[in-house]
């Protein structure tokens, strides 16, 4: 079932906020919407092994612990030459959580915007330079994945596996359990508390750097690269012809994946 939340417009005349560049549009200089802020909020339960989703296209999306089994999403738009109430959040519950997109106006002429379940759903913004900036509480033992093309991604001790990606924005991740994330431009830094892996693991850039810190008896394959940065690791493996790191940790286990293009890897031995 989707539902879509109908929210009350408050308008702010002297907050001044600043102004958040659009996708794929043009940098507007004399916009129409300075100060105008929407606020919304969603609560409800998610069951211990599914996964709360939060879906966005410019803004950023903060996690963090709840206090019990209630999942609390709370949002703020805000635009500058665009109506931020032109741009709906819309809740989808499905069999394996809940799903929580930022939806734009339609284009003509262009598939219909559509809030779906991970990969899959579609999202074309053009021109529209509202933000949509989301917080979540997380409970213990649901997954928690953040999406958004322009925007940072903020998971702050999780007690949940972390999944998180953007286009342009840094991903900063802890959590006690595992985490992965990507990014095109920006940086990662991330801590995973959990040493016995039943996945292999990847955090990726090609603009930014990448620093992970695992714990000292983790058992996994590790396998580092990038091209322009250097490699620095806590632990002893061994470094392949081309700069790059391989090999195992413990007695093997599951694939670490850790890659740049223009930027430095870090690997750190946590506790």
């Amino acid at each position: 079932m989707r539902t879509t939340i109908a929210l009350p417009a408050t308008a702010l005349t002297a907050l001044g906020l600043a102004a958040c560049g659009d996708v794929t549009g043009p940098d507007f200089a004399e916009p129409r919407y300075t100060s105008v802020v929407i606020e919304g909020q969603w609560h409800g339960d998610v069951l211990p092994g599914d996964h709360v989703e939060i879906k966005g296209i410019v803004g950023t999306i903060e996690a963090a612990t709840a206090p019990n089994q209630e999942v609390v999403v709370t949002w703020t738009k805000r635009g500058r030459q665009y109506d931020p109430a032109g741009v709906t959040v819309e809740v989808l519950r499905h069999a394996d959580g809940i799903t929580i997109c930022a939806v734009y106006p339609d284009l003509p002429g262009r598939p219909m915007n559509e809030c779906l379940p991970g990969e899959r759903g579609n999202m074309v913004v053009q021109g529209n330079d509202v933000a949509v900036d989301f917080t979540v509480t997380v409970p213990v033992g649901v997954d928690f994945i953040g999406r958004t093309v322009s925007g940072n991604i903020y998971a702050d001790n999780l007690q949940s596996d972390a999944f998180s990606s953007t286009v342009s924005g840094n991903v900063n991740i802890t959590t006690s359990e595992l985490a992965e994330a990507s990014t095109v431009s920006g940086s990662i830094e991330a801590s995973i508390g959990r040493s016995d892996w039943n996945r292999g693991l990847a955090f990726t850039t090609v603009s930014g750097s990448v620093a992970v810190a695992i714990p000292e008896n983790t058992n996994a394959e590790v396998w580092a690269t990038t091209v322009t940065g250097n490699i620095f690791s806590d632990f002893s493996l061994p470094v392949l012809q081309d700069g790059s790191i391989r090999g195992s940790l413990g007695g093997g286990g599951a694939l670490l994946r850790l890659s740049a293009v223009a930027g430095s890897i870090i690997l750190r031995s946590g506790s």
